[in-house]
C-alpha cells in the first residue's frame, strides 16, 4: 500500500477511518468485493435489490464517501453500487490503470460483470466522470444513463491552483485545508468536515500526477444515452464552460447545467440526480 501513501502507518489510519466512517452510513448498505484482474476492488451497494441499478464513481482523492450525503435521497428509489477507484484513498487495490489506455474500461467492465448489471446507470464525479465517459464511449450499449459532475476530460485542465496549492504548502494542516477550499470550491466554514477529512487524506495520500487525456469530438458523439451534466462556474481544475459547450455541441441527448456559484465540487444535487435517474427517458 505504500506506493499510493506516504508511509504504510498513515494509509492504515485513512483506511481505518473510512471504515468508521462507514459504520455511520445512513441507510442500510452491504460490503462487497469483486476480484478483478487489478486486484479487489471495494463496492458499497445499498437500497432495494430489484430496484434500477446505479453505479457511482468518485473522484481523485476520494471515495466512496463522496455519496453519503445522496444515499438517503437516492436509496428510496435506486440500488446504488458505489465504486472505490483503484489507486484512490479507498479500500480496492492500490493499483493504478494507464489513463492512456483502455485499461480502465477493462477493469470497469470487470467490476459490473462481477456485480452482475449489463446495463446500469453510471454517475461520476471529476475523475470518476471521466472513467463513466470512458467506458460509456467504448461501450454505449451497457449504459443506460449517464450522470456527469464536473467530469475531466471535456473541458481543458486549468492548473493556476498549483501556483495556490504550493504557495500554501508550508502552512501545515491549515494550509491543506485552504487549498483544499480552494480547488474544491468549498466554504471553509460550512463545509468544514468534508475539508477537515480531505487535509487529512492529503497528508498521507500521494495522488496521481498524469494528465485525464481530452475525448475526441467524434468519441463524445457515440454518446447516444440519455445523459446529465452537472459544473460548476467556479470550477478551478476544469473549464467548465468548454465543458458544457461541448456536450451541448455534440451530445444530443444531454441535458447540461452550469451552476453559476458552484465550484469544482458539485454538491447539493442530489434530488436533481435522482430526478434524471429515476425520470422518464428523454426522446
Amino acid at each position: 500500500m505504500n506506493e499510493i501513501y506516504r508511509t504504510e502507518a498513515g494509509g492504515e489510519e485513512v483506511r481505518r477511518r473510512y471504515r468508521s466512517a462507514l459504520d455511520a452510513w445512513p441507510v442500510p448498505s452491504e460490503r462487497l468485493t469483486v476480484p478483478t484482474s487489478l486486484g479487489d476492488t471495494f463496492v458499497l451497494a445499498a437500497g432495494p435489490e430489484e430496484a434500477p441499478p446505479v453505479v457511482l464513481l468518485h473522484g481523485a482523492c476520494s471515495n466512496a464517501l463522496t455519496w453519503q450525503g445522496a444515499a438517503p435521497a437516492w436509496n428510496r428509489q435506486l440500488r446504488t453500487y458505489a465504486v472505490d477507484l483503484p489507486g484512490e484513498p479507498g479500500l480496492s487495490t492500490p493499483a493504478r490503470p494507464a489513463l492512456d489506455s483502455d485499461a480502465p474500461a477493462r477493469w470497469l467492465t470487470e467490476v459490473l460483470d462481477g456485480l452482475g448489471l449489463d446495463t446500469p446507470a453510471l454517475v461520476g464525479a471529476s475523475l470518476g466522470g471521466w472513467t463513466a465517459l470512458d467506458f460509456a464511449i467504448r461501450h454505449p450499449d451497457r449504459v443506460s444513463r449517464l450522470a456527469l459532475l464536473a467530469p475531466g476530460g471535456v473541458g481543458p485542465a486549468r492548473f493556476a491552483w498549483l501556483l495556490r496549492w504550493a504557495m500554501l504548502r508550508p502552512f501545515g494542516e491549515w494550509g491543506r485545508r485552504r487549498s483544499a477550499a480552494d480547488v474544491a470550491g468549498l466554504d471553509p466554514v460550512h463545509d468544514r468536515e468534508v475539508l477537515d477529512e480531505l487535509s487529512f487524506v492529503m497528508s498521507e495520500f500521494k495522488p496521481r500526477t498524469e494528465k485525464l487525456p481530452i475525448f475526441a469530438d467524434e468519441l463524445l458523439t457515440r454518446l447516444e444515452m440519455p445523459s446529465l451534466v452537472l459544473c460548476g462556474a467556479r470550477d478551478a481544475m476544469f473549464d467548465s464552460l468548454e465543458t458544457a459547450r461541448r456536450f451541448r455541441k455534440r451530445v444530443p441527448r444531454a441535458e447540461v447545467v452550469v451552476l453559476p456559484h458552484a465550484g469544482h465540487a458539485v454538491l447539493d444535487q442530489a434530488d436533481a440526480v435522482r430526478r434524471f435517474l429515476t425520470g422518464p427517458v428523454r426522446v
